[in-house]
């Protein structure tokens, strides 16, 4: 007979949703995926935590306070994949690409 400990221990746990994203801009691209973190992001651990932040929602980040150069050259960010087993499809047009690492913290830092 197996003991109660033994039997809970066969009992899978809840599964982890799959968090794994690809963010571009310009020409870069890069994968990200959370839970555990990896991709090819130079700081998947941190780029987790600023997305879990946000539910997973790039367009709910709170931008930073540091000051930007007034200079024109648009940057477009895009984010898609899945958060947590949910799709994400988002993309937004800064000013310059110091517009958008104040906006995304170190999403797009790659």
């Amino acid at each position: 007979m197996i003991g109660l400990a033994a039997a809970l221990s066969l009992v899978p746990g809840p599964a982890v949703a799959d968090s794994s994203l690809t963010l571009t801009y310009q020409a870069k691209a890069v994968k990200l995926t959370c839970d555990p973190s990896g991709g090819g992001h130079p700081k998947a651990d941190q780029a987790c935590a600023t997305l879990r932040g946000s539910g997973g929602n790039p367009a709910r980040l709170e931008a930073g306070d540091s000051l930007c150069m007034m200079l024109y050259q648009p940057v477009t960010a895009r984010v898609k994949g899945t958060w947590q087993g949910k799709r994400v499809k988002w993309e937004r047009t800064y000013g310059n690409s110091c517009e958008m690492t104040r906006a995304t913290g170190v999403l797009f830092q790659f």
